[in-house]
């Protein structure tokens, strides 16, 4: 399939680029940095949310699904993006929310009505509610008094979550994946899909020693899987070749590979990898490791995206080599490349300095939360470890933005031709084979996919390696000086090589 070896980049829109001068991204500001893409390599754009919204959660909370947000431009607008970009030879895919609806939408409008309307089982509703807890923080349910009755929503209380064990909701999601299909769309990234279902007998959620809850009734339940089979056997259907790939909110790698098959979808996030706080090699070998025993199952590559602190901080701890390292993990690996905007040019978290700064409505929560205790200096610091903004800064590309700028990177040409180097190396020598003899020793990382060697070398001091055959080798990209010198290859500090055996 087309997207095996594709390289997808996602576009947080707001933040993107501005075409008309009022600080906010828009489809147009994407079309006029088509020619950047199609220079730097991507094959795919991946487009968040930009469907109408009361932009609780920066636009994760859909009030219409089937028409645009005026803010980023006419749903025609929307149409020509597609069109211009496919006629540049890339694929666009969007997000889709499923799980929960703003409480603007119609649906939610008109289930508050009556007990009786016929929306109203469209949603989660109790008369008393258990002990769930929001992902956001908080109580997973909101009263209303009209009713007398709660509302369920999983994330904030804006944002009710469907119900799916109704046929009717599915019925209504299908016609809308039909209204994008037919737009043109290539594909689709399913939201937090693994919270679709809740346990029917609404029983508490356990909590563990430090009395955190532990989501054991109102994520992965059973039945969930049935209904994503419905969903992606209507998709493929409809075109065999649209791709489908789910955010599942876990990072346990087993919960993560049961959404992924033949019946299911075609990939899904890895956050066992992607997300972590700190490289470690080791770690990152073993994950390497598990993600390469289901060949049939393609893992997804990716160290950024709008929901984290960017790599060139996290991973790379603004080291360049690191960096250049960490880009060879991303492309010449088993799996499907995602990058996240603006990390081909290093760019740097954007922190907020007081409280107008931060638009993360869970950086918000976790401010007010401890404000009244803590004081608004510690506030704010806890604020930003968990606040979604510090990727989410407006790139250099604009003059103002709805947020403040991404921090720009003194070595971007430098970073930029690196990615350009091995995306290029990745369109020619890829899809790659699931990986073998992995090996993590001594800040030295090392694995071989089919004939394609690869040895990056992570640590200060310089390593001598002895390759296992003694034959001609291909040196593919190389970075740092390591030279060849019959079977061994010598690499200097933080130096990486790709070979070929010939």
């Amino acid at each position: 399939m087309w997207w095996e070896k594709a390289v997808f980049y996602e576009i947080y829109l707001p933040s993107f680029a501005d075409s008309n001068g009022d600080g906010i991204g828009d489809f147009n500001g994407i079309k006029e940095r088509l020619p950047y893409l199609k220079q730097l390599g991507i094959d795919a754009l991946w487009l968040t949310p930009f469907y109408p919204s009361p932009k609780i959660d920066n636009g994760y909370d859909v009030s219409d699904y089937c028409d645009v947000d005026r803010q980023y431009g006419t749903l025609q607008d929307l149409e020509e993006l597609i069109q211009v970009a496919k006629k540049s030879g890339m694929h666009v895919i969007i997000d889709v929310v499923f799980n929960h609806t703003s409480t603007q939408h119609p649906w939610f409008q008109s289930a508050l009505q009556s007990t009786e309307d016929k929306k109203r089982d469209w949603y989660i509703w109790r008369d008393r509610p258990n002990n769930w807890e929001s992902f956001f923080g908080g109580s997973a349910w909101e009263y209303d008094e009209k009713s007398q009755q709660y509302y369920y929503h999983s994330f904030a209380k804006e944002q009710a979550d469907l119900n799916w064990h109704n046929p009717a909701v599915k019925h209504a999601i299908f016609q809308i994946l039909d209204f994008w299909i037919k737009k043109g769309i290539d594909g689709f990234r399913f939201d937090v899909i693994n919270n679709l279902t809740v346990s029917q007998d609404f029983k508490d959620n356990p909590v563990d020693e430090t009395r955190r809850q532990i989501h054991q009734n109102d994520v992965n339940q059973p039945g969930v899987l049935a209904i994503l089979k419905e969903i992606n056997a209507y998709i493929k259907n409809c075109n065999p070749e649209l791709f489908t790939v789910a955010e599942i909110s876990s990072d346990d790698l087993k919960c993560i590979e049961q959404y992924v098959g033949a019946e299911l979808f075609d990939t899904a996030f890895n956050f066992n990898l992607g997300s972590q706080e700190k490289l470690n090699l080791n770690y990152f070998a073993s994950q390497y490791e598990a993600m390469n025993t289901a060949a049939e199952k393609l893992p997804t590559l990716f160290f950024n995206s709008h929901d984290m602190s960017r790599s060139w901080e996290r991973l790379a701890d603004k080291n360049v080599d690191v960096y250049y390292l960490l880009i060879v993990l991303l492309t010449i690996n088993h799996g499907i490349t995602f990058l996240f905007q603006g990390e081909e040019l290093g760019l740097g978290d954007f922190l907020a300095a007081n409280l107008t700064d931060i638009r993360d409505i869970q950086a918000k929560n976790k401010y007010f939360e401890l404000l009244p205790s803590d004081g608004e200096v510690r506030a704010i610091a806890a604020a930003n470890l968990v606040n979604r903004d510090r990727s989410r800064g407006m790139l250099p590309f604009n003059i103002k933005g709805w947020i403040g700028s991404a921090k720009v990177n003194e070595s971007e040409k430098v970073i930029m031709a690196g990615y350009k180097a091995l995306i290029a190396l990745r369109h020619k020598e890829g899809p790659f084979l699931p990986l073998e003899k992995i090996q993590a020793e001594n800040d030295l990382l090392s694995y071989w996919s089919g004939d394609i060697h690869v040895i990056l070398n992570f640590s200060e001091k310089p390593r001598q390696i002895e390759l296992l055959e003694d034959r001609p080798w291909q040196t593919l990209w190389s970075h740092n000086g390591p030279y060849l010198a019959k079977n061994k290859i010598y690499l200097p500090e933080r130096a990486g090589w790709i070979g070929k055996r010939n």
